[in-house]
């Protein structure tokens, strides 16, 4: 379907950025188009303008600080899979980025993007939340930190506000000891049919904790938390572990369905994803 006709404009600044939303109260952010111009496409999006941020150099870039590591909303998916101390810090971003549809959308798609449109089939909504991840949210009003499981707030629907721009995302550190990410991708669009990111700390040989985020099963990315809370009481990674771990972290999910997967079938899906990325992360050293 042709979209309808739009207004272009591009951003010179953050600021240039916002003022032009401010402008426009139905405008819309363009970076790399991946989640927005599908949208769009079918009609299930629509602005009167576009105001493309892809190009703002202060929403580029990944920055490693002592006590964490700062990504501008516009990198690409390729750019952080392919970064080797990010893939050193944080190897659940390379893991992820690999993954992510073909190597178009890679190279072009943003984290920014896909965090923003809150996909329910995203990757990147689960390894924030498995990571802790913090979204730095700015306005003409200053800059705000919202945490990842209070960022996606419902299907297709994040905690950015219409006069808002996600800028940075902001990923803690030291970060976890043992990190893995499952996926069964849907074979067109390679969007998540269902995916678990896995993050454990380790105290010694003994597991002492971690985070689970779960993505393509329900009308939001979630944190298992029920799971979350058996990961800390002597969590040793045995078959019989795994197996009510990963009964615990789908009690109660009321999934999508679609013509792809009903939702027994997705609920199945996430049971092995989760159980071979709880397996994948143990058997690191």
């Amino acid at each position: 379907m042709i979209p309808y006709p739009v207004d272009y404009v591009r951003a010179t600044s953050v600021a240039h950025a916002l003022a032009m939303l401010a402008s426009e109260r139905d405008a819309k952010l363009l970076s790399g188009g991946h989640s927005l111009l599908p949208l769009m496409k079918l009609r299930l999006a629509s602005t009167p303008l576009l105001i493309d941020i892809g190009r703002l150099p202060e929403l580029h870039g990944i920055e490693i600080h002592s006590d964490h590591i700062a990504i501008g909303a516009a990198t690409s998916h390729a750019k952080l899979g392919d970064h080797s101390q990010l893939a050193e810090l944080s190897p659940l971003f390379r893991m992820a980025a690999s993954v992510i549809a073909d190597p178009t959308v890679r190279n072009r798609g943003t984290i920014g993007g896909s965090l923003v449109y809150a996909d329910p089939s995203a990757d990147w909504p689960a390894v924030m939340l498995a990571l802790d991840a913090r979204m730095e949210i700015t306005s003409a009003d200053g800059t705000r930190q919202v945490p990842a499981d209070e960022f996606f707030v419902g299907f297709m629907t994040s905690a950015v506000q219409q006069d808002e721009l996600l800028t940075r995302i902001l990923i803690p550190l030291p970060g976890p000891d043992r990190v893995a990410y499952r996926k069964f991708r849907h074979p067109s669009s390679g969007y998540a049919v269902a995916a678990a990111a896995v993050a454990l700390r380790y105290g010694g040989s003994i597991c002492t904790g971690g985070m689970i985020g779960v993505t393509g099963v329900a009308e939001t990315a979630f944190r298992a938390r029920a799971a979350e809370i058996e990961l800390g009481h002597g969590f040793t990674g045995s078959a019989e572990e795994i197996a009510r771990l990963v009964e615990l972290a789908f009690g109660g999910t009321t999934p999508l369905e679609d013509g792809f997967a009903d939702g027994a079938y997705r609920i199945q899906l996430a049971k092995v994803m989760l159980s071979r990325a709880l397996a994948d992360a143990v058997r690191q050293s």
